[in-house]
Formats: structure tokens, C-alpha cells, sequence
């Protein structure tokens, strides 16, 4: 894989995770106004984009080991990290969603 086409892949990670997050965090707001139906929609729709940028990296795993030569770049690097610390912020707005369910 070249390097152009490495770093197109790395944006799209970076998009649809960012999309992620900002929906992630237009949640967290929901909690605290306790709007929890808007709060658990905005979870599932930032779950739909986090989807799509697992799928761009699942590609690219597939194609890595089906033997095809992909030579890193810091770029991809920090998609892989955006992507990842989204995933887990979006795991922790879950169970903080179910917490504030309990309480209020």
C-alpha cells in the first residue's frame, strides 16, 4: 500500500472516530440534563460511526495479512489511537448513562 493511500485511510479512522466523540460527549450533556433516551440514541449513533472506522482498519489488517506490504506512518498511528480512546470513552458513557439512570 502506498503512502497516499495509507494516509487516506488513516483520515477516514480519524473522521468517523472524531464523529464518534463528539457525539460521545453530546451525550455525556444529555446524562447531566437527564435525558436519557436522547443520551443512549446519541450512544448508538456514535456506536454507528465507530463501526465505520473499525471496517476501514478491519480492511486494512485484512490486506496486511494477506501478505501485502504496509509500511506505518505516524499518521495511522494516531488514527489507531483516536480510534481506540473513542472506543473506550463511549464504554465508559454506557456504564456512566447506566449510573445516572440509577441515581436520578
Amino acid at each position: 500500500m502506498d503512502s497516499e493511500k495509507l494516509q487516506e485511510v488513516a483520515f477516514q479512522i480519524i473522521l468517523s472516530s472524531g464523529d464518534a466523540r463528539t457525539l460521545v460527549h453530546e451525550a455525556f450533556a444529555q446524562m447531566r440534563a437527564e435525558k436519557f433516551n436522547d443520551a443512549e440514541s446519541l450512544l448508538n449513533e456514535a456506536n454507528d460511526s465507530l463501526v465505520k472506522a473499525h471496517k476501514v482498519q478491519t480492511e486494512l489488517l485484512q490486506q496486511y495479512a494477506n501478505g501485502e506490504r504496509i509500511e506505518m506512518e505516524i499518521i495511522m498511528v494516531h488514527a489507531q489511537d483516536h480510534l481506540m480512546t473513542t472506543m473506550t470513552l463511549r464504554e465508559v458513557a454506557l456504564e456512566m448513562l447506566s449510573l445516572y439512570k440509577k441515581v436520578s
